[in-house]
C-alpha cells in the first residue's frame, strides 16, 4: 500500500470519488416514474395517497402526511402545537440547522442542551432542568439513526405537558423496544433527502396518531386549503375550497412519490445491507488508535437505522485538524463528510443568542472531532474495504 497522501502527491486510493450518500436506484423507480409521467397526473395525488398509507404501515403509525422536505415537517409539527413567539423549544445543538432553525421561523427560541458523548444523542437529565414555564416542546434527533431515550423523554413531557416532536430525519428503519421509530404517537419527522435511506430526491414525511393533527398538517401542507387540488381536478362537479389556514406550499408531489414507493419497499434489504458493511468497518476501527465510534443496539428490540456511520477523533492523538484529514480522505477519493459542527458555534447562533463553545462542551467537542464515512446498500464490499484502507492510511500519517 502506497503510503504517501493523496493529498501530497501521492496515489489515490481509488481512481474515482466514492461518494456520499449516493442514492440507490433501478428499473422499479424508474418504470414507476415514467407511468406517473404519463399519467397526466404529476403533482400531489394519487401515488402521494399509497405512499402516505404504505408508509404510515410501515412504521405503524395510524397516519402519516408527505410533504417536500424535513424541514417543512418539522416547521409544521411547530405549526399544529400552535407554538409561536415568547415560546421556547428545547433540542439538541448537535444537528442540522433547520432543526433549531424552524423554532425561529415561529419566532420561538431554541433551548439547547448538551449531548451525551456516548450516543451522540440528547441528554434527558439535561433536559429536565432546561424547562421553564416558556417551554412548549422537546424536539430531540435521532442522531445518525439511534433513537433517543425517547422513554425519559415521554417521562418528562408528560410530568411538564410538554409535546415530543421527534426529528427522525436519519431514522428511517431505526426501532426502539420493539417499536418503529414513527409509531410512537408523537409527531416524528422524517427526510427523504438524495442521500438518505428512504429518498425521493427531495421530500419528508409526518407521522403522527392524532387525526386531528393529521388533517390539519394536510391543509397547512397546501396553502391552507380544505380540499387537495387533485380531489378538485379528478371530480365531476364543481368543488370548491375554503382558505382554512394561512398554509404553505410544502406538498409533496406524485413524481417524487413514485420513487418512494419502490424505495420503501426496499428498506429491509437496504438496512441488513448497511448493517452487514457496518460490522465490517467495526471491525477494522474498533482496533484502530485514536478513534471512536457511535454505539449500536443489538439486543433485537432497538435498531439503529445506520443513515450514518461517524468515527469520533481523540484529536490529542493527531497532529492536524478533523478538517484536513477529511480533506486528506477526499483527496483519497473517498467521500467523507462532516456531521455536524454544533449549531451554537455558527455565527447567526453565537450573534443572536450569546452562544460560545463552552456552553454545551460536549457538542462543542464532538462537532470538531466527528466525521461521516461513506455507507449504503449500492457500495460493494470492495468499496468498504477502499474506505477502511484510505481511512488507516490517512490516520496513520497523521497520527502523532
Amino acid at each position: 500500500m502506497e503510503t504517501q497522501l493523496a493529498i501530497d502527491g501521492g496515489s489515490p486510493v481509488r481512481d474515482s470519488l466514492l461518494v456520499f450518500g449516493a442514492p440507490t436506484l433501478d428499473e422499479a423507480e424508474f418504470d414507476e416514474v415514467m407511468d406517473t409521467l404519463r399519467s397526466g397526473w404529476i403533482g400531489t395525488g394519487p401515488k402521494t395517497l399509497r405512499f402516505e398509507q404504505e408508509f404510515a404501515a410501515y412504521v405503524g403509525s395510524p397516519h402519516a402526511v408527505a410533504v417536500n422536505s424535513c424541514t417543512a415537517a418539522l416547521h409544521l409539527a411547530l405549526v399544529v402545537n400552535q407554538i409561536g413567539p415568547g415560546d421556547e423549544v428545547i433540542t439538541t445543538p448537535l444537528t442540522f440547522a433547520a432543526t433549531a432553525n424552524v423554532a425561529i421561523h415561529q419566532g420561538a427560541c431554541p433551548v439547547f442542551v448538551d449531548i451525551d458523548p456516548c450516543t451522540l444523542n440528547i441528554n434527558p437529565r439535561l433536559v429536565e432542568r432546561a424547562i421553564t414555564p416558556r417551554t412548549k416542546a422537546i424536539l430531540p434527533v435521532h442522531f445518525g439513526g439511534l433513537p433517543c431515550d425517547l422513554d425519559a423523554l415521554q417521562r418528562i413531557a408528560g410530568e411538564h405537558g410538554l409535546a415530543i416532536i421527534e426529528d427522525a430525519a436519519h431514522a428511517v428503519g431505526a426501532r426502539y423496544r420493539g417499536e418503529m421509530i414513527g409509531g410512537s404517537g408523537n409527531l416524528v419527522c422524517f427526510s427523504f433527502y438524495a442521500n438518505k435511506n428512504l429518498t425521493t430526491a427531495e421530500g419528508g414525511m409526518v407521522t403522527t396518531a392524532d387525526a386531528a393533527q393529521a388533517e390539519q398538517l394536510a391543509i397547512w401542507r397546501l396553502h391552507g386549503l380544505s380540499r387537495d387540488a387533485w380531489k378538485r381536478y379528478q371530480s365531476r362537479r364543481l368543488m370548491q375550497s375554503d382558505v382554512i389556514y394561512p398554509g404553505y406550499k410544502y406538498n409533496m408531489t406524485d413524481l417524487q412519490s413514485s420513487l418512494g414507493i419502490h424505495q420503501l419497499h426496499k428498506q429491509p434489504e437496504f438496512l441488513r445491507t448497511r448493517e452487514r458493511y457496518a460490522r465490517l468497518y467495526d471491525e477494522a476501527f474498533d482496533a484502530l488508535p485514536g478513534v471512536r465510534r457511535q454505539p449500536r443496539p443489538d439486543d433485537g428490540r432497538n435498531r439503529h437505522a445506520l443513515h450514518l456511520y461517524v468515527l469520533i477523533l481523540d484529536r490529542e492523538q493527531f497532529r492536524v485538524d478533523r478538517n484536513q484529514i477529511v480533506a486528506a480522505l477526499l483527496a483519497e477519493n473517498i467521500g467523507a463528510a462532516l456531521h455536524y459542527r454544533a449549531l451554537h458555534t455558527h455565527p447567526f447562533y453565537q450573534n443572536r443568542f450569546r452562544y460560545r463553545p463552552g456552553d454545551y462542551p460536549c457538542a462543542a467537542e464532538v462537532g470538531e472531532s466527528i466525521f461521516t464515512l461513506p455507507l449504503t446498500p449500492g457500495m460493494s464490499e470492495a468499496n468498504v474495504a477502499e474506505v477502511i484502507e484510505a481511512v488507516y492510511k490517512v490516520l496513520s500519517a497523521y497520527r502523532r
